[in-house]
């Protein structure tokens, strides 16, 4: 039978662990519903949150679909070009917000309209590991064939 000086010791450690993991799970989703709430009201760049050497995975078979290994490829090789393809830019609405420790997922919809005219509609899901109050690596995943067809369809150079 264990001491219950030590029993005692291992809960009150349990927890205030239990207790940091709270904080650090409440600011972390404070940041990002904050980061969407402005990006949904067309204030700030959300993707203001990533590091430099953010590690941005998409998912699944588009032309899109690997990791990223900095913000600057990232925002080059899929943001620029994805917002250059559209006449009214991605606004977000946020369905659902979770923490687990240091990794915050959203589950999101986006809505824009295309220079062609034509909406453009996808589902996320964005898993965004947190430090220090900044996205680090994200696994994001999305509508393959909606993203696909607008970054085919539109013609911008």
């Amino acid at each position: 039978m264990k001491h219950p000086l030590i029993l005692t010791a291992m809960i009150v450690f349990s927890i205030q662990t239990n207790a940091q993991d709270t904080r650090e799970e409440f600011s972390n989703k404070e940041i990002i519903a904050k980061g969407f709430q402005q990006w949904h009201d067309g204030n700030g760049n959300f993707f203001d949150l990533l590091v430099d050497d953010v590690r941005w995975e998409i998912t699944g078979s588009t032309p899109h679909s690997k990791t990223y290994t900095s913000k600057k490829q990232f925002l080059n090789e899929v943001i620029i070009p994805l917002n250059k393809k559209l006449r009214i830019k991605i606004k977000p609405t946020v369905r659902n917000i979770f923490a687990d420790h240091d990794m915050v997922i959203v589950l999101w919809d986006g809505e824009a309209t295309a220079l062609d005219g034509k909406a453009y509609r996808s589902s996320y899901s964005w898993y965004m590991k947190m430090k220090n109050g900044k996205i680090t690596e994200v696994v994001a995943f999305l509508d393959g064939i909606e993203f696909a067809d607008i970054m085919k369809r539109i013609k911008t150079d």
